[in-house]
Formats: C-alpha cells, sequence, structure tokens
C-alpha cells in the first residue's frame, strides 16, 4: 500500500553549507512523530504561504510557493542512492517534505493528485525538483548536481488543492489521474537535458507557473 514513511520539517534554518550562499537554507529536515498541517494557498493565511506549519524555507526566492508547497521523495529511490553512494541516507535527507513509500514518484503524472490521510488532505503534482548547490553541498558529493540530474529521479513538488494534517503512516490514494502521459521523469529530462522534448510537455496544464514560463520561452 502507498502511504507516507515519514513526516520531515526543519524547525529552523541553518548556515549554507555552501559558502557562496548568502541566505540561510531549510534543507536540514527531520522527521516529526507529530501530525502536521499543511495549509493551502489563500488570502486568509497572513503570507505565511501554502506548505507545512512549522517547516523553515531559507531562500524563498526559489523554494517553496504554492506550486512548491510539499516536496515529496520515493523511500525506494533513496535506498538505491544509498547501495550507489555507500552511506546511509535517512529520511528527509534529500530536502523532502513526504518520505513515500509505494509510490512511484518519478512516473507520477503531472496534475495528478493524491489522497493523503483521513483528514482530506489533496495534493496534486506540479513540477519535478532542480537541483541546486544548497543540496550539493549539504551532501558534500563532489558532482552531485550532474550525478543526481543523469540518475533522472528527482521526487515531485506538490501544490495543495484541499488542507488537512498529515502524519507518518498515513496511507496515499491516487486519485483524478489526467489524460495525457508527461510524467516527472519527462519533464525533468525536457528541462534539465533535452529540451527537445519540451513540446510534449503542453498538454500538462497542471504544470508549475515557472515551468509553463520556461516552456512558452524556449519554444516561442
Amino acid at each position: 500500500m502507498a502511504s507516507v514513511l515519514s513526516v520531515n520539517l526543519s524547525a529552523h534554518a541553518r548556515t549554507n553549507p555552501d559558502a557562496k550562499a548568502p541566505r540561510p537554507t531549510g534543507i536540514d529536515k527531520r522527521p516529526t512523530r507529530e501530525a502536521v498541517m499543511v495549509r493551502a494557498p489563500g488570502p486568509m493565511r497572513s503570507g505565511l504561504g501554502s506548505g507545512l506549519v512549522g517547516d523553515t524555507i531559507g531562500n524563498q526566492k526559489l523554494h517553496g510557493g504554492d506550486d512548491q508547497a510539499v516536496y515529496a521523495y520515493a523511500r525506494e529511490d533513496l535506498d538505491e542512492w544509498a547501495a550507489r553512494l555507500d552511506r546511509p541516507l535517512s529520511e528527509g535527507m534529500f530536502g523532502e517534505n513526504l518520505t513515500t513509500s509505494g509510490v512511484d514518484v518519478t512516473g507520477a503524472l503531472i496534475g495528478e493528485r493524491w489522497r493523503v490521510g483521513t483528514d482530506g488532505l489533496l495534493l496534486e503534482v506540479s513540477a519535478p525538483r532542480t537541483p541546486c548547490r544548497t543540496f550539493s553541498s549539504f551532501l558534500d558529493i563532489r558532482g552531485w548536481i550532474k550525478t543526481f540530474t543523469e540518475a533522472g529521479k528527482p521526487g515531485a513538488y506538490l501544490r495543495v488543492i484541499t488542507p488537512g494534517e498529515v502524519r507518518a503512516g498515513d496511507s496515499i490514494v491516487i486519485e483524478d489521474k489526467p489524460d495525457h502521459d508527461v510524467t516527472i521523469g519527462l519533464v525533468y529530462r525536457a528541462r534539465m537535458s533535452d529540451p527537445s522534448l519540451l513540446p510534449q510537455l503542453l498538454p500538462a496544464d497542471a504544470l508549475s507557473a515557472e515551468l509553463k514560463a520556461y516552456i512558452a520561452k524556449k519554444t516561442a
């Protein structure tokens, strides 16, 4: 059964391990046993933004926002990386909010919706993660951005459709799959290594605003 293996938060910003980065970072996320509220976008949130209550976002220019409210990464993919890198990788190690089990995150369709737990939380797949220097510096692996990109398993950003609580052990039910074949993996390849694929992404109306703008610019 597909489920949330752990919910991971960065309770406090920490000094960015990338010496050239001026802002602190919230990439150092740790599992919590508590139920966590996931906010939805809307005018009544006093500028807090959608996402997990209690999580820290260091660089709000590049991270967070309604299209990147929740970041999910599969435990199965973490296990592959752990074997490849010959080092343990705990839940949250890639900066993910949700470590999933039994979900093909790379194969997730843009716009498919995940019903999580029993508190009404509904999430929608919006974009793949793009690796950054902070990610590389945090793991302290030479050439990590290139290695991570070539593997093609970026994890998925999700927007919040209906708010609710999430906790470790919650079920994940895939609902409302869209009628196209644009996956997280395809978007990632098109964005990072093969721009000839960009026109294939056009049917995915639920893509993040940033990716839509990028596609429009590159295919104009």
